[in-house]
């Protein structure tokens, strides 16, 4: 392990429902670094993300990720929270009942253990300057998780539960969509805003737009399961200007089925993405 890995896939293959998803993804993301992760619908990348903070729908069934040395795949969900992972959702879930105040007040104090909780009086301070760079309204605070939000309004209150929480590698799966142009750019400040040499980020995205405010280091194409190519952000710009075709093309890539919701590749099964030292 290189003296400033944060986090490292190894090998990873997950299932649902008996159906194999990912085969093999091999990732490592140090300090620092912002990663990017693209390609056509279907390919995996969401089922990547879901399989990482372990969702009961997917099954990881071989491999390994690590953060900071540690399997999180012997950890529960929450223990992978507290230890630094945070997973910004494509659909957030609405929770009645629950302000938004005392949902982060309570993660913050189960990430930060018993003994240990933050002060009323510092968790409102926080909340309102981070609520204030995202531009919130400050009544957002009062209202139930995501209750009756727009989507745009949901996607900043993941970035406000990021912001907060101060995770060690953060997962943002197609944060972008749904958003207009002055929210992309409110997010992407967020996201810039928290990146460090202590952090890391992984993010999920289809378009080169948001990667326009996001500057990532790396670039990683999946296919059917697979980072079939990586390469700095001038990737993800060919991507926008020419689509996969090239890289199908490429790889040898002859058969393509395309169902309802999915698209499917044959990608030789001895691809495997260069390494970046």
């Amino acid at each position: 392990m290189s003296e400033n890995q944060l986090f490292k896939i190894d090998g990873l293959k997950a299932s649902v429902e008996g159906k194999e998803i990912l085969k093999g993804i091999n990732l490592e993301m140090n300090g620092g670094e912002i990663h990017a992760i693209m390609g056509p619908n279907g390919t995996g990348k969401s089922t990547l993300a879901s399989a990482i903070m372990g969702h009961p729908k997917y099954e990881v069934t071989e491999g390994a990720a690590y953060l900071e040395g540690e399997n999180v795949f012997d950890m529960e969900v929450d223990e992978r929270a507290r230890a630094g992972l945070f997973l910004a959702m494509q659909y957030p879930s609405e929770i009645t009942g629950v302000t938004n105040a005392d949902f982060l007040r309570s993660a913050i104090n189960a990430r930060r253990g018993e003994g240990n909780e933050i002060s009323l009086i510092k968790f409102i301070r926080q909340m309102e300057g981070s609520m204030g760079k995202l531009e919130m309204d400050p009544q957002f605070m009062h209202r139930y998780l995501n209750e009756g939000f727009s989507g745009g309004e949901k996607k900043r209150n993941e970035i406000l539960q990021m912001a907060m929480l101060d995770p060690k590698v953060c997962i943002l799966d197609e944060i972008d969509s749904g958003l207009d142009i002055d929210a992309l750019k409110i997010v992407a400040n967020g996201v810039n805003e928290m990146r460090n040499d202590e952090r890391s980020f992984l993010i999920i995205t289809h378009y080169q737009r948001l990667l326009n405010y996001i500057k990532p280091d790396f670039v990683h194409v999946m296919m059917q399961g697979r980072i079939v190519k990586s390469g700095g952000p001038e990737l993800a710009q060919r991507l926008e200007e020419e689509g996969y075709d090239w890289i199908k093309e490429e790889l040898g890539i002859e058969h393509e089925t395309v169902g309802q919701d999915t698209e499917e590749f044959q990608v030789p099964m001895n691809t495997t993405a260069p390494k970046f030292e």
